[in-house]
């Protein structure tokens, strides 16, 4: 079925569709018998601002997915259907569906699509397993910065050692009497 077989009145539910997967990062694909309302709304708080939960209807969705460019989401269209749409980091979004789905069994992670690539339902549990964008950025940093400081102490190490035995040198002629240094020069 194609846009323009959707009857008009719908036409501008599934731009909105079409927009929506154009401007998310990810969209996962659910299914959502047997949650009541106050559990979609508990959902859709869990999910947090960088993504939003939606009910759809699959006819709509799958011709607003293929005129978004992805055609690869149709096999999960089947039966009841929700969407989470994700701006944000879809690491996020993932731990909040798996967390979710892990005390309501009701909801069924199907599958999504992320940076454009497809993810079945597994996958998505296994990015749910990796940890936050900010906590890897943060470990990074932090083996950069050790990383750093291996440097500066290995190129400060000759250095050092060097001034130590000139240092030792210095103490052991002094011990000696200064014999055999000659005496400073002293100014005219």
């Amino acid at each position: 079925m194609a846009r323009d077989q959707v009857a008009p009145d719908k036409i501008e539910a599934v731009a909105e569709i079409t927009d929506r997967f154009r401007n998310s990062s990810a969209a996962v694909v659910t299914a959502y018998t047997g949650l009541s309302v106050a559990q979609l709304k508990e959902l859709r708080r869990s999910l947090g601002e960088n993504a939003q939960y939606r009910v759809v209807k699959n006819t709509l969705t799958k011709i607003a997915a293929n005129e978004a460019g992805i055609s690869e989401l149709d096999e999960f269209f089947e039966g009841s259907s929700a969407v989470a749409f994700v701006t944000g980091d879809p690491v996020m979004a993932a731990k909040g569906l798996r967390d979710f789905a892990k005390d309501n069994p009701a909801l069924t992670i199907k599958g999504g699509i992320v940076d454009g690539a497809l993810y079945g339902a597994d996958d998505l549990k296994k990015l749910a397993d990796v940890e936050s964008r900010e906590v890897l950025l943060s470990k990074l940093a932090g083996d950069i910065k050790a990383t750093m400081a291996k440097a500066a102490a290995t190129f400060e190490a000759p250095l050092t050692k060097f001034v130590r035995t000139a240092d030792a040198l210095r103490s052991k002629v002094e011990e000696q009497g200064g014999a055999d240094t000659p005496a400073p020069a002293e100014a005219e």
